[in-house]
Parts: C-alpha cells; sequence; structure tokens
C-alpha cells in the first residue's frame, strides 16, 4: 500500500453532484412529508372536476420542509395534467402585488408587459387562467407589502387553490376581515423533523451529492445531531457541503470528524442564502469570465488561483455549477494539434427563437 493512497488527486473530487446540497433542490423522493403532501393533494383534487379547490394556509418554522413538500406536489401536478395550471411564486423576493403580477405573466408565457398597470396584466392574466383551474403557492407571504393581489385572485379568478406558506403564526391574525372571510382557508402545521428523520433526510442528500463511501459515520453523525439540534435543515445541507469542502481542502479521500469540526465552528458565520445568489467565490469566477468571455478556461482559472491560490479541482466543480445554472456556457474545440480546450463564455448562447415575440 503506497503512502500517497489517501490523497485525494488535483483531477479528483469527492463531490457527485453538488448542486442537490442547495436546500431549494428538489430530490427524486421526499421523505418524512407523505402526510402534509396528501394533505396540499386533498385540497387541489376538486380542480380536477372542474371545481373550486380549497385554501390552505401552511405552518412551521423554517427550514422543515414547506416549501420542498408544496413544490413537490406542483412538479407532480404538472406531469399529471395540462389542465391545471401550477404558479409558485417567492413573496420574499417578489413582494409587492405588481411584482408578483410581472412574475404571473412570466409564467403564464405574456411578454408585453412594459408600461401596463397592476389592473391592465391582471386582465390579461384572467384571460389565459380562467380558460383553466389554476393553484398559486405563495411562499413567504408574510413578506408582501400590500394584500391586493389575494384580493384580485380571490374576486377575478374562477378556479383555484390558493396555498400560502409562512413561518408566522400571527399573518392570518393581521389580514385584512374582507380577504380573510373570502378565502376560508385551513390550517395545515408542519412540525420539525425527529432525530432518525433528519438523518435520514440527510443521509439521503450525502448521497445524492458525493461520491460512494466518502463519509465516515462519526462525521455524519455529528452534523445529524448539530442539525436537529437548530432544527433546520438548511444548515444540515450547509455543513454536509462544507465538510466536504474542507477535506478536499486537505487532500483527503474521506471526510472524517474532524472536517465536520471545522464545518460547524464555520456557523456563527453562515447565513441562509436566497436561492439565486452564489457564494463569494462562485461570484469572482463570474467576473472574471465577464471580463474574460471567449477566452480558454485556463486563462480563466489562473486569474482565480493568483486570487485565491485553490485548486483546479475547486475551479472544475464551481464552472460546473456556474453552467447548470445558465450563467455561463462552456464550448470545447479541438485545436490543429488534435488537442482539447475549454472556452468560457458569460451568460447563455441564445437561440433565434429567443428573440422571436
Amino acid at each position: 500500500m503506497s503512502l500517497f493512497d489517501n490523497i485525494l488527486q488535483d483531477s479528483e473530487s469527492l463531490f457527485s453532484d453538488e448542486i442537490s446540497l442547495d436546500y431549494e433542490y428538489l430530490p427524486k423522493l421526499l421523505p418524512y412529508r407523505e402526510n402534509q403532501q396528501h394533505h396540499i393533494v386533498s385540497c387541489i383534487k376538486p380542480l380536477f372536476e372542474k371545481r373550486n379547490g380549497k385554501n390552505l394556509l401552511i405552518l412551521g418554522q423554517p427550514g422543515i420542509g414547506k416549501t420542498a413538500a408544496v413544490r413537490f406536489v406542483l412538479r407532480d401536478l404538472e406531469q399529471e395534467t395540462d389542465e391545471i395550471f401550477p404558479i409558485y411564486i417567492n413573496c420574499w423576493k417578489k413582494n409587492t402585488s405588481h411584482k408578483i403580477v410581472l412574475e404571473i405573466c412570466d409564467q403564464i408565457g405574456y411578454k408585453f408587459t412594459q408600461n401596463k398597470t397592476t389592473e391592465e396584466l391582471f386582465k390579461k392574466i384572467m384571460e389565459v387562467l380562467n380558460k383553466k383551474t389554476v393553484v398559486f403557492a405563495l411562499d413567504e407571504i408574510d413578506k408582501i407589502e400590500d394584500n391586493s393581489i389575494l384580493y384580485l385572485i380571490l374576486e377575478d379568478i374562477y378556479r383555484k387553490t390558493i396555498l400560502l406558506i409562512t413561518n408566522e403564526r400571527k399573518w392570518l391574525s393581521n389580514l385584512d376581515p374582507r380577504i380573510n372571510s373570502r378565502l376560508m382557508i385551513e390550517l395545515l402545521e408542519f412540525k420539525p423533523y425527529t432525530l432518525d428523520e433528519t438523518k435520514g433526510i440527510l443521509k439521503q442528500r450525502s448521497d445524492y451529492a458525493f461520491v460512494k463511501d466518502v463519509w465516515e459515520p462519526n462525521a455524519i453523525d455529528l452534523i445529524t445531531k448539530k442539525t436537529f439540534e437548530l432544527e433546520d435543515l438548511r444548515v444540515g445541507m450547509f455543513l454536509l457541503k462544507e465538510s466536504g469542502n474542507v477535506a478536499e481542502s486537505k487532500a483527503s479521500r474521506k471526510i472524517l470528524k474532524e472536517h465536520s469540526d471545522v464545518a460547524i465552528s464555520k456557523l456563527s458565520t453562515y447565513k441562509i442564502k436566497d436561492s439565486k445568489s452564489l457564494e463569494k467565490e462562485e461570484n469572482l469566477i463570474l467576473s472574471i469570465i465577464k471580463e474574460n468571455s471567449g477566452k480558454p478556461s485556463t486563462d480563466i482559472y489562473n486569474a482565480y488561483k493568483e486570487k485565491t491560490g485553490k485548486s483546479y479541482r475547486t475551479f472544475s466543480r464551481k464552472i460546473k455549477y456556474l453552467e447548470k445554472n445558465k450563467l455561463i456556457t462552456i464550448k470545447n474545440i479541438t485545436s490543429d494539434l488534435g488537442g482539447q480546450t475549454s472556452i468560457l463564455n458569460y451568460g447563455t448562447i441564445k437561440k433565434l427563437t429567443d428573440f422571436e415575440t
């Protein structure tokens, strides 16, 4: 056995699919929330018979699967039928009625929104959605600055189910009585995951995200206990990812308890990020590519290494992440000598159809 067998080579990675550690990543299976999903489905079910569905307030603290359960149901619904239109909006990002209306227009494919009022745009929305039935899922509903969009949906969309997701128990009691009386809303409360459930979810995500058998059992057990203690799966996803990063920085082929200890020590600086936000280094790479769009990946890496000193392995993984999120494009070309070169371009390459209206 060589002394170098346990050293990770520069071209190797412990990660197989890092994106699956993003909290908003939707796995193929969503364990331990089956009862809640069935409740959500029961509220939508009348829409299949062209009747109004039930409205539902989904309540619970952050990081316990509320959004994932709703998005999971909407994904299945989209695959099941074309007659029910699923619309999901995060009201933290779209926090006014006008922004929400613009987002609905985008989701239904209506592009001529410039210089139109909220009321004018909503009439266009009505023309499209009243030909079908609709599920509106408004996440972080407590972050909305005005509730007129709820009134418009309740009054002018014929057949719908409204799913409202919030961490704030008092939100409903502060709602305008006219809207509250029209909602006739049911309550679905999500409880925190148990220790065994937390362990199962983190095991599932680690199986998606990492090369097989790279985790030492005591390392992932430590992360499970910390995640259960804080009752927030977003923390668990951060710790899995950060432990992997620490192990890679040590060129280790295994993720050990000492790597998890380092990851946990960084929790004081950890902040929940918007799903569209990027880590500092990913933003750095993106800015370098923007300034050097069309140049070979080796040139981009050299500029990145000069600023950070990080390995090509880390650079390569982050490049794949940016490409998968359609922030850059990678074009592989063959030189006259037969070698392969990757050209990095900022943004996506538009097709002719993208410019058609």
